[in-house]
């Protein structure tokens, strides 16, 4: 008869071919090593980002309602209340994306480590379900940020970030909240809409399951093309801000000429200038 001393080697070599056999257990996603990251959907990890490229958030003129808006729904979210996902339309260079980076760093600069951003590129909607199953499990509240996100025909992405936001069985994670800029109000081109219409036998509900992605959103804020005197005071704001030694007469002349050259004013012009200007006195922006 076979001791139990004898079948000890026997069972080592059966727990450690089930262990061979058996997944290996989810690694951690390392979602404490910033408060900031950029979503990989080929590796399904998030990229720590140290420095982010953003703009302080008193630099940002001519959107202050929108702003107020914004920072307010990412505090209230910060502190576990309720909050609503944001879209964030309208104007080139009015600010959209660097309103978002600047109210998460405004937010976490009155509580630190509390809120982590996480940006998703338009290209890798379709992972966006994988992201989430991440998040779940984690303790900090996270803005998962799209920048400039749309959808365009026979497109069909749109679906899974439709499920996240709102449908789904699981739907969105308590510790999750959504983020977006577009140019486009409803995510989808105008043109493409009314084709739509035109073409279908029930024109309402032809484009009614992509019109109502935008739905998801709670928050609606759209950016417009600024006025002169709106424009005149970003760049004022940015030459006080940095020091440039220029005087008010001079630096509002040079910036009307070069907004004339660009046939714009915005807030992406104004920064522009700003930087031409700061290399022609020979002065850093740092």
């Amino acid at each position: 008869m076979t001791s139990d001393q004898d079948r000890l080697p026997l069972l080592k070599r059966i727990a450690e071919a089930l262990e061979r056999l058996s997944p290996p257990p989810p690694a951690d996603p390392g979602f404490d090593a910033a408060d900031a990251f950029v979503w990989n959907a080929e590796t399904g990890r998030p990229v720590p980002v140290p420095d982010v490229a953003r703009v302080d958030l008193s630099l940002i003129r001519g959107v202050d309602r929108m702003r107020d808006i914004l920072l307010n729904n990412t505090r209230r979210f910060a502190r576990g209340l309720p909050a609503n996902n944001a879209l964030l339309w309208g104007a080139r260079g009015m600010g959209k994306s660097s309103l978002v980076k600047a109210a998460h760093a405004a937010v976490n600069a009155e509580n630190p480590n509390s809120l982590m951003l996480i940006e998703i590129h338009r290209e890798d909607i379709e992972s966006l379900p994988r992201l989430m199953t991440l998040l779940r499990r984690q303790r900090r509240r996270a803005i998962v940020f799209c920048d400039d996100l749309s959808f365009d025909r026979d497109d069909t992405s749109y679906k899974s970030l439709k499920a996240v936001l709102e449908g789904g069985i699981e739907g969105r994670p308590a510790n999750v909240i959504f983020y977006a800029t577009s140019n486009r109000r409803h995510l989808m081109p105008r043109d493409m809409m009314e084709n739509e219409r035109s073409t279908a036998i029930n024109p309402s509900e032809a484009v009614e399951e992509k019109v109502s992605l935008s739905d998801r959103f709670g928050l609606w804020l759209g950016f417009h093309n600024c006025s002169q005197d709106d424009y005149l005071g970003m760049v004022a704001s940015y030459a006080e801000h940095y020091g440039l030694k220029i005087g008010r007469e001079a630096l509002e002349a040079e910036a009307i000429e070069w907004a004339a050259t660009r046939g714009a004013r915005s807030g992406r012009v104004a920064w522009q200038f700003i930087q031409d200007l700061a290399g022609r006195l020979g002065q850093t922006l740092g």
